[in-house]
């Protein structure tokens, strides 16, 4: 007997416990589990990377924090972890619950993507791919400021929130200067994200 879409097994935050500490990062979007292996040399330096601009730089303005791979449960059906986040002060002390989870949406959300043909299979759901539903997910939860880097590319995709969408407003390639209106003052050349 075949389950049908309205049938489909609905994960929620509860069943993350039941699953292995085996090195994979589990995350739930719309009662939907993705599986993420351990990801490459060139995508973890690009992370570590764009977290260490932003620390740096929150560290000096005092004006909020810069975090890799955290917990963010918006919902019990919708429980991510993205690569980097920048949150506030004033949002952290809102958002931080006891558990050392976001319950809420940053300011800024980072992702690195994880090319490869795995990566691509493991990305498609019903036609559409991780980082759109990621792309709708953050949209709908109040996220300002999104970026994607690609590291195979060197260059960065910067969505900000429009209205109540994330638009795309600029593709920025080696040369060019990352900024963002949230991060007063904050510049960095987009090569220094994949050195």
């Amino acid at each position: 007997m075949s389950q049908t879409i309205d049938e489909r097994i609905r994960w929620t935050s509860a069943d993350l416990e039941l699953l292995p500490d085996n090195g994979n990062r589990y995350e739930i979007i719309d009662g939907e589990l993705f599986v993420t292996r351990a990801p490459h040399w060139g995508h973890q330096k690009a992370t570590a990377n764009i977290c260490g601009e932003l620390r740096d730089w929150s560290l000096s303005t005092g004006l909020g924090e810069a975090v890799p791979t955290p917990g963010i449960i918006f919902t019990d059906a919708d429980n991510v972890i993205p690569d980097v986040v920048w949150v506030s002060k004033e949002r952290l002390t809102i958002l931080l619950d006891n558990e050392g989870h976001l319950t809420g949406a940053p300011e800024l959300v980072i992702e690195v993507l994880s090319p490869g043909v795995q990566n691509e299979r493991r990305d498609a759901y019903g036609g559409l791919r991780l980082r759109e539903i990621k792309l709708k997910l953050y949209a709908s939860r109040g996220v300002q400021e999104y970026w994607i880097l690609n590291w195979q590319l060197q260059q960065v995709d910067v969505y900000r929130r429009e209205k109540a969408v994330l638009k795309l407003v600029a593709t920025l390639f080696a040369t060019d200067d990352l900024s963002s209106p949230l991060l007063p003052n904050f510049v960095c050349t987009v090569a220094r994200l994949f050195v």
